[in-house]
């Protein structure tokens, strides 16, 4: 396929992407359906990857999908497609339940270098400020880690590589990775709980 053919075909998907959720906030039922088909076996694996138990995410993955029936408007499809779009809200709305269970050091997944969301605008002002200092915090925490721990956090949380991948990956034995991303994930969680101020003390 030539590249303005592939142009065109993204394009065309796009405008089907952008139709679909408009028929979402009018309340179609059917778009609605066509979304969860499309999208919730992604979102749920983001879920149960992030959080501690399959049973908080199967409610996560209720809550995402409350999200894109409650802000289908704002979806924008020159900022990405639908999948990339429902991807942001999952991982948006696992890290949320990680802090309610106050499993602070994996808040690491997609938060670490990750742009601002894809297609969705903020609710408020202040929900985008607090996303910057969240993001601003974790950065500043991976950084005092030692290069050999970052690397380990960045593959499992921001690649979504298993231990064994990355032991696989890297070269380095499996005990070593566990050891490593035991002991990065405890400084993290004590960066990241500390108050703001302490966290490039």
């Amino acid at each position: 396929m030539a590249p303005t053919d592939s142009s065109a075909q993204q394009a065309s998907d796009l405008s089907a992407d952008r139709d679909l959720l408009r028929q979402v906030a009018l309340g179609s039922a059917d778009a609605m359906r066509d979304v969860y088909a499309r999208c919730s076996a992604r979102a749920f694996a983001i879920a149960v990857r992030l959080l501690p138990t399959r049973a908080d995410a199967e409610e996560v993955l209720q809550e995402i999908f409350l999200d894109v029936w409650r802000r289908a408007r704002e979806f924008d499809p020159a900022r990405g497609g639908l999948e990339t779009w429902v991807t942001t809200i999952a991982r948006t709305r696992s890290i949320d339940r990680l802090r309610s269970l106050g499993t602070v050091s994996r808040m690491v997944e997609g938060v670490s270098q990750e742009a601002p969301p894809v297609s969705a605008t903020p609710l408020a002002p202040d929900v985008s400020v607090a996303a910057r200092q969240d993001q601003a915090r974790v950065r500043a925490a991976l950084a005092q880690l030692p290069p050999e721990q970052r690397e380990v956090v960045l593959l499992a949380y921001f690649e979504g590589l298993s231990q064994s991948e990355i032991a696989e990956k890297t070269g380095h034995p499996l005990g070593t990775v566990k050891t490593r991303a035991r002991l990065a994930l405890e400084k993290l969680s004590v960066l990241l709980e500390a108050r703001p101020a302490s966290v490039s003390g």
